[in-house]
Parts: structure tokens; sequence; C-alpha cells
């Protein structure tokens, strides 16, 4: 079965530092894109830019493993090749972490890797990747 796709609608202060970062950055590839917003395909999946001005601001926190979780966020689930190669990615391109990738739940149901950031515009994503995939909602 094919997983259906998602849309998701982000506001941004800068298209050009957008581009960097979701173009550059993170590698995404740009679709369709106006003066105010830009298209980007998320892996199959579309996240749109738009122009909104103005400072984002996050919602709150949510205390997990010892780190405060910044909330809201979205992201994807990578494999774990890709996951490292992303955090190669952000560390070259001199990324700060809200949560430095680490591993959580080893040797358990549903061991993963995870990490946080924000995006130019504030944004916060979280990456992760699952040693066993079938294991994302395990308990």
């Amino acid at each position: 079965m094919t997983r259906p796709g998602f849309h998701l609608a982000i506001p941004v202060d800068d298209l050009a530092r957008a581009r960097e970062f979701y173009g550059g950055v993170l590698g995404l590839p740009e679709g369709r894109s106006d003066t105010t917003w830009v298209d980007w395909n998320f892996r199959g999946h579309q996240v749109v830019t738009h122009v909104v001005p103005g400072a984002r601001t996050e919602s709150g926190r949510n205390p997990v493993d010892g780190h405060n979780v910044p909330v809201p966020h979205f992201g994807l689930i990578l494999s774990i090749s890709d996951f490292h190669e992303l955090v190669g990615k952000l560390r070259a391109a001199h990324t700060e972490f809200v949560i430095e990738p680490y591993q959580r739940f080893a040797g358990e149901a549903g061991e993963q890797w995870t990490m946080f950031l924000h995006d130019p515009a504030g944004n916060a994503l979280e990456f992760k990747a699952f040693r066993d995939e079938s294991q994302v909602f395990a308990k």
C-alpha cells in the first residue's frame, strides 16, 4: 500500500534564506513558487514556505529524555544512513541543534536516532531514524 502524501504550509520571513536552508542544506528539490511562497519536495510530501513577516514563536516545550522538545515541530523518518548523512550536512552548514543527535531506546522496541533544529525562520524540525521502521509505533 502506498502512503498518502501530506501537505504542510509553514511561515518564513525570508524566501532567500528558506531556499538556502531547504534547498541548499537539506537538499530538497524546489517545485512551484511565486514571490511569496515556495513548494518543496519533502521526500514526496509537499511542504510550502510562505512569507509571513515577524518572528516565529514556539507554543511550548515538552520534557522528553531530559531534553526540552520544541512544540510544534515536524520532520521525517529517515533510514539510519540518511539520518547520519543529514547530520553531516547540518554540521557542515554550522546548524545549531536544539537537541543534538542522539540514540533513544537502545536495544528496546522503537530504538531510534533523533535530532531537533530550527530553520532560519524559527520553525522547529525533528528528523529521526528507526533501527526497524516497523517499530515506529511499538510500545
